[in-house]
């Protein structure tokens, strides 16, 4: 039992980043309205709301929050971790991001050398959202993506990359495509997300998967026919060769084009990141 209740705390850990958990530091909880830009996790994976401030970032005048961060041990691939708050991404309002533009290389964004192929072809700006429906700050990126998607301008597509790091992001990215698969992706992504974090449901199995596909209206035997298929074995793999390319190591993570990857922490929010998203995207269809 004993072995069991650390794998646990292990899984969570392993929840919205690869870095090594930082020392803690003893401070006091945030006044209500303040924002928090780095937590540690809980060791109970789905007790997302009692975490311990490590930091705090400057108050924001419109109340927006930045959310909290959980880390992991580190791997091999060293980008920073992530953190969020509220925020839409104007995509409709794309416009030509002057030479001066306000956010800058190594600060708020990193680029990838080199340049990495993307999933939409040359003849779109392809913006992918990587995430994990176990990450307290995807659920509430989540929204904003889908406005985002909605509002996107002609030639500009948005998708979505699970992460995969280790065997529960792995189930949980086959439930994406199997969804995807079965043509109910639509319908099911925000009811994986609510499924885990409101209903604590951590789906850790292909049996609990199996179980909530069914409460959805999908039957055991078309979950079982998309879920072994060979095209969501073959998503999946490549998903895990995308998070390579990109040298994921956090979520939520946006990825301009195979080019350039914007995270919380070096945005300084979700807000900010969506920002600095569509700065790069307009600077990609500027250089067309």
């Amino acid at each position: 039992m004993r072995t069991m209740i650390i794998a646990g705390a292990l899984l969570a850990l392993a929840a919205c980043s690869q870095q090594a958990p930082p020392a803690q530091v003893d401070q006091p909880a945030p006044e209500p309205g303040e924002e928090t830009l780095f937590a540690t996790a809980p060791l109970d994976p789905m007790a997302h709301g009692d975490v311990q401030v490590i930091e705090q970032a400057p108050e924001d005048t419109d109340g927006a929050t930045t959310g909290t961060l959980v880390t992991e041990e580190a791997v091999d691939e060293p980008a920073p971790a992530t953190a969020s708050g509220p925020g839409v991404l104007q995509l409709a309002q794309a416009r030509t991001a002057p030479s001066n533009g306000q956010f800058r290389e190594g600060r708020h964004y990193q680029r990838l050398s080199p340049s990495q192929p993307t999933s939409s072809g040359p003849d779109t700006i392809e913006v992918a959202e990587v995430f994990w429906y176990g990450c307290p700050h995807c659920y509430e990126f989540e929204p904003f993506v889908r406005n985002w998607k909605q509002n996107a301008p002609d030639g500009v597509t948005v998708v979505g990359i699970p992460a995969t790091w280790n065997p529960l992001l792995l189930l949980h990215a086959r439930a994406y495509y199997t969804a995807e698969h079965l043509g109910v992706l639509d319908e099911l992504h925000m009811a994986i997300f609510r499924e885990y974090h409101e209903r604590r449901n951590p789906l850790d199995s292909e049996g609990r998967i199996r179980d909530f596909f069914g409460t959805q209206g999908v039957s055991g035997e078309d979950f079982d026919r998309a879920w072994n298929s060979f095209n969501v074995q073959s998503r999946v793999q490549r998903a895990e060769q995308m998070a390579r390319r990109y040298r994921v190591s956090g979520v939520p993570m946006i990825v301009v084009n195979g080019k350039y990857t914007v995270d919380g922490r070096s945005a300084g929010g979700l807000r900010q990141m969506l920002d600095v998203a569509e700065e790069l995207v307009a600077r990609e269809k500027a250089a067309r």
